[in-house]
């Protein structure tokens, strides 16, 4: 395991009821603020695609669920938390989906910078608060770990969802729906994304999926981290 975070942040922050508990309320509320961005547009999108279309939401429900594992924990230290083949599938799910979001957001900003620099909220809001997904993806690997099959699973699911955002058009159409008038998932920006954009996002994907194989530890290796 290798996190930037020392470990006794960790524990104290994950390991004691008003700190975790806090942790978990603001992850509620970072949700429905994520689903208010989106939520004039969601009608026009397929009910079962709105996981794939709102993706900052997503990433952070995944947090909220992997940090919500450890309530049953309380009170013992966050290293030795349960592990299990599906808790290091979501585990890993929300690492992934937290830091590609955090990252892809600056990325999304900054590509036209001009169109949202210097609005309060537009830029330096939304670019603080999904920076902060970061921090949140790194206390994960103080108590999860991943497989094999949970990186491949991953990446097949981010890659999923950066066909849906990108490339649905062209290839099958609307299907899923048309937000803003368009067959592309991709989240609201104003303007087009061009190559640049869909190009990255792939990149930060794979980058993400490497970064999680090196961060955690590994159930399914020797030595590794077991169930319990």
């Amino acid at each position: 395991m290798y996190s930037p975070i020392p470990e006794r942040w960790a524990q104290y922050y994950l390991g004691n009821a008003p700190s975790l508990v806090w942790l978990l309320l603001a992850n509620i509320v970072a949700v429905l603020v994520g689903v208010r961005y989106y939520v004039e547009t969601m009608p026009d999108v397929s009910t079962f695609a709105w996981p794939l279309y709102g993706d900052s939401p997503t990433a952070v429900f995944l947090g909220l669920l992997s940090l919500a594992t450890l309530l049953p924990h309380l009170g013992k230290r966050v290293r030795e938390a349960p592990l299990n083949r599906p808790l290091a599938y979501l585990h890993t799910l929300a690492f992934v989906w937290l830091v590609k979001y955090a990252v892809w957001t600056f990325l999304a900003l900054n590509l036209r910078f001009s169109l949202y620099f210097p609005e309060v909220w537009a830029y330096f809001g939304i670019l603080l608060t999904h920076l902060a997904f970061v921090g949140e993806a790194f206390l994960l690997p103080h108590y999860g770990a991943t497989t094999r099959g949970a990186l491949a699973f991953s990446l097949g699911a981010l890659l999923l969802n950066d066909f849906v955002d990108y490339w649905l058009a062209g290839t099958v159409g609307c299907v899923l729906g048309s937000p803003e008038g368009r067959c592309d998932l991709y989240p609201p920006l104003r303007y087009d994304p061009g190559l640049a954009l869909p190009v990255l996002t792939v990149c930060l994907s794979v980058a993400c999926v490497a970064l999680a194989a090196v961060v955690f530890d590994r159930l399914d290796a020797p030595g590794g981290r077991r169930p319990r």
